[in-house]
């Protein structure tokens, strides 16, 4: 019987759950050309890189480890669908969507003019 869904490891010391994360941001950084590549995108490397960075520093402070071993789970599945072009190029790029957007209008007229209520 094949298995659908892989199951999350689950990491017996805090030293195996620091080497699987900082595997698991190398082989984010490694497949960070591929991903430009592959996705066409017209976001320079460096920013891709520093935002796979950004990303893994919000959870630095994680320290149950159950919820780690997840959010490793959770980081590897990301990467394959990425690496394997399971996402569409503006699934990827939502990413970067909160730099370059334009600031949302606070006061009515903006927003009406916008089309917001």
């Amino acid at each position: 019987m094949s298995q659908l869904a892989a199951r999350a490891v689950v990491s017996i010391t805090s030293n195996e759950r620091k080497k699987r994360t900082l595997q698991l941001y190398r082989e984010w950084q490694l497949a960070a050309p591929s991903i430009v590549g592959s996705y066409q995108l017209d976001v320079p490397l460096s920013a891709v890189r520093s935002k796979i960075r950004e990303l893994f520093e919000v959870n630095r402070e994680v320290q149950d480890p159950k919820a780690i071993d997840i959010l490793i789970h959770k980081g590897k599945t990301e990467l394959e669908e990425t690496v394997l072009l399971w996402k569409q190029p503006s699934h990827v790029m939502q990413y970067f969507a909160r730099e370059e957007s334009q600031p949302k209008p606070t006061d009515f007229l903006n927003r009406f003019y916008e089309g917001r209520d």
